[in-house]
């Protein structure tokens, strides 16, 4: 139970991490709570990076049966995630020659939003997530779920029942993992020799640009560049063939690997090579540029505190939107708690009636927060501000003030100067 700390790196095991952002004891960030005078846990977030692969982590590991075993984020509740699905889909199957004879199989499936316009399609699909009640909305929907942690042993298990697959992929996942080389080789074993493995990671590159310090919380255990992502996966004998950017997390990469055969060459794409040079440009895998990121996540904590007691001080009632697993670090990190923010709309009806970790901000239905008619809205799911602010003006007809905490310096945009 709750975290142990790390003596070596997560990909090349190199004792030489070097620690560079310490953003204190924070709780599990979707440990929500049922009270706002529930007693709960705090534990180190901290991160450290690689001189040999250059991997940016964390410092502690927390347990996984206590951070997934029960899961409050669902993707079904995001447009920009069912539009993301979309694409994805038409992506892969522009991709592999056919499905038939074989199926599609996702770790950490969640409610199965991205495996299922593959069944729409009379495509055969497998999902596999340790949640039993999320895998219960995904069973709901039609996709077949196996509630269990993936790895090499679950692996082995979904081969011998249904076969290998053509295409396996695994999206916002690879980062969470406590075992990485487990879950790799395990969906190595799980992928034909010609088939397709997907992975899609937030990209450390963005975060370290955007200051996208509120990615940083205990279920994110590492930080992927395209460099240290290809060294874990060149110790599986697997290389990326392509790259595309996605939407997801305030931008992440996906990445489309094959197995290397026996005198076969790999053949990458111009956007791999150009990923690749560009890192190496801006010297994203320098511990320079990332200590100064920490510099940068101090200042940002002042200047937002600043933006929220000036609007407090003219305009009075301030509500967040979004009670995100990233909120929670950024709130906890600056200290806004139910003074600052009395208030917290999500569409989530599994986070509705609770209370934020360690902040203990009350979260509401957006119906009844917008009751209220608040004049400022903090956008806390910052990453999805375009589909929340367009919701805000078009369905409660709110033409205040949003404050966008990110990416970089956070800003104030009032609704009513917008067309």
């Amino acid at each position: 139970m709750g975290v142990n700390k790390i003596t070596e790196c997560r990909v090349c095991q190199d004792k030489n991490i070097r620690g560079f952002f310490d953003l204190g004891n924070q709780p599990y960030a979707n440990s929500l709570l049922k009270s706002a005078g529930e007693k709960e846990k705090s534990y180190p977030l901290s991160l450290s990076w690689c001189p040999t692969c250059s991997l940016v982590q964390l410092n502690h590991t927390a347990d996984p049966v206590e951070l997934f075993s029960s899961y409050v984020w669902v993707t079904a509740t995001s447009k920009t995630a069912h539009e993301h699905a979309t694409n994805f889909y038409n992506e892969v199957m522009a991709r592999v020659k056919s499905l038939k004879d074989s199926y599609v199989l996702e770790i950490a499936s969640n409610d199965g939003t991205f495996l299922l316009p593959f069944l729409h399609d009379k495509h055969k699909v497998l999902g596999i997530d340790p949640a039993k009640n999320i895998a219960e909305i995904a069973e709901k929907t039609g996709v077949p779920t196996i509630v269990d942690f993936f790895g090499i042993k679950a692996a082995k298990k979904i081969v011998k029942e249904h076969g290998r697959a053509r295409v396996v992929f695994a999206r916002n996942v690879i980062p969470h993992v406590t075992n990485l080389h487990d879950v790799v080789r395990g969906m190595s074993l799980c992928l034909e020799d010609d088939g397709l493995m997907i992975i899609e990671a937030h990209y450390a590159k963005i975060i370290l640009e955007g200051l996208h310090y509120d990615s940083i919380y205990h279920e994110h255990l590492c930080y992927f560049t395209l460099k240290s992502m290809e060294y874990l996966l060149a110790k599986h004998d697997l290389h990326v063939v392509d790259i595309t950017p996605s939407p997801i997390s305030g931008g992440s990469m996906v990445l489309y690997i094959k197995k290397q055969k026996v005198s076969q060459k790999i053949i990458v794409s111009k956007r791999v090579e150009e990923y690749r040079k560009e890192e190496e440009r801006l010297r994203i895998n320098d511990f320079k540029n990332w200590k100064s990121f920490a510099l940068r996540a101090h200042k940002h904590r002042k200047q937002l505190l600043k933006i929220l007691n000036d609007v407090i001080a003219k305009e009075g009632l301030v509500v967040g939107w979004g009670a995100s697993a990233r909120s929670s670090t950024m709130l906890n990190f600056c200290g806004i708690d139910y003074h600052l923010v009395s208030m917290i709309a999500d569409q989530s009806s599994l986070k509705q009636g609770l209370y934020t970790a360690g902040t203990h901000i009350p979260i509401f239905c957006p119906d009844d927060v917008m009751r209220r008619g608040p004049k400022t809205m903090l956008i806390l799911a910052w990453n999805f501000n375009k589909e929340i602010i367009d919701n805000l003006r078009k369905k409660y007809g709110f033409n205040g003030k949003c404050i966008l905490p990110l990416p970089n310096s956070p800003k104030v945009v009032d609704l009513r100067g917008l067309k």
